[in-house]
């Protein structure tokens, strides 16, 4: 944590006084002043401290993102123009530096997608190369010109850099938090189906141990082994989920499935017909399965339970029927059931299947899920 916050900061962009040094290369022209080798020192010295101001103010707002487009940034970028052009060409020599320090303001102000900041530097260095020429000669012009392009083009081409940087750091972040949330959203899930299955099968068994042992203790002493094979399986389970390897199987859910309905007293009615199923999508019909028959035993107060599943090349669809009192999941919730089926329901049309819930008739509850069988399937349930 500590080297990724040092990395940040190393990369963090120039701060508003990072330019302000700048400056110093006018220090030749304000000793000429200060020594009364410039003609008209009054106005040369109200030049220099108008350039001066104007950077300053121009350089600050302009590393301001809420400020850089407003008018009074460009206004100050404007002046800076209107100084820089006066004391070149009525001074010349020295002064003419006064142009690459202009350009790296419009660096900063005019930087940004476009060739607005292009066609504002090439055409500050052609005119600061022409009055070079004219002020001192060739040699000039070429030094003047080609420095005034470098310092507007560099300069805006490090904070974009800077600001890219940034952008991606905090995408970055963002999509970090993204996973981080799936993730948990995924392990809520997992965990709520485990035990919530898990807790259903101890309670009506724990149950049934109580009924059965006045009179049968045999009976009652199978039972709670039983008891004790689904704790030990629900341990199991629990640890595969949390370290990311569990792999449901829809053979398993419906053994499952019967005996729990057996323990509850409801006739279980299991039908299974089509080819083999890919295991990714029986893995997830597994996931139906049980939460489904979950819904059956704790909600339903039905008699017989229906879990039917026929399979096709390209599609495969589980239906649960039951004829209980018409209610699928815990009670107030709406068709779409509780937290179990909305998490199956998400996870269904990821892969780009469907899971509708209602009333099958004028008594039970109906549950069918339907899920394509093909290879896209597969990857999108694999992710």
């Amino acid at each position: 944590m500590n080297d990724s916050t040092d990395g940040f900061a190393r990369h963090k962009p120039p701060g508003k006084m990072a330019f302000l040094p700048w400056l110093f290369m006018l220090t030749g022209e304000v000793q000429d002043l200060f020594r009364g080798d410039v003609a008209r020192p009054w106005l040369a010295g109200t030049g220099v401290l108008a350039f001066a101001a104007l950077y300053a103010a121009t350089v600050v707002t302009g590393l301001d993102e809420r400020r850089r487009q407003t008018l009074p940034t460009r206004l100050c970028l404007g002046g800076l123009a209107a100084v820089t052009y006066a004391l070149s060409i009525g001074y010349g020599g020295d002064w003419l530096l006064c142009f690459p320090l202009l350009s790296l303001a419009c660096g900063i102000v005019l930087r940004g997608p476009g060739r607005r900041l292009g066609i504002v530097v090439i055409a500050l260095s052609g005119s600061a190369g022409v009055i070079a020429g004219f002020r001192g000669g060739p040699q000039d012009s070429l030094i003047v010109g080609y420095g005034t392009m470098l310092s507007g083009l560099v300069t805006a081409a490090i904070l974009t850099l800077f600001s890219t940087v940034a952008t991606l750091r905090e995408t970055r972040e963002e999509l970090a938090r993204g996973a981080v949330e799936r993730e948990r959203l995924r392990f809520s899930r997992d965990l709520h189906d485990l035990l919530g299955h898990t807790m259903s099968v101890i309670v009506v068994k724990a149950e049934a141990v109580r009924r059965l042992a006045p009179r049968d203790l045999d009976a009652a002493l199978g039972q709670a082994a039983d008891i004790e094979a689904v704790g030990r399986q629900a341990l199991t389970e629990i640890r595969e989920a949390v370290t990311g390897y569990r792999e449901g199987s829809l053979t398993t859910e419906l053994d499952r499935a019967r005996s729990l309905l057996d323990a509850s007293g409801i006739e279980a009615d299991l039908r299974q017909s089509g080819p083999p199923l890919p295991p990714q999508t029986a893995a997830l019909l597994g996931w139906v399965v049980r939460e489904g028959v979950t819904n059956v035993v704790r909600h339903s107060a039905a008699t017989r339970c229906v879990v039917e599943v026929r399979g096709e090349t390209d599609q495969v669809r589980l239906e649960i029927t039951d004829n209980g009192c018409g209610v699928g999941s815990a009670p107030g919730a709406t068709s779409t059931g509780g937290t179990g089926l909305k998490g199956l329901t998400e996870r269904l049309a990821v892969a780009g299947g469907s899971l509708t819930t209602g009333p099958d008739g004028r008594r039970g509850f109906r549950l069918v899920a339907e899920l394509p069988v093909d290879s896209d399937t597969e990857e999108e349930l694999q992710k």
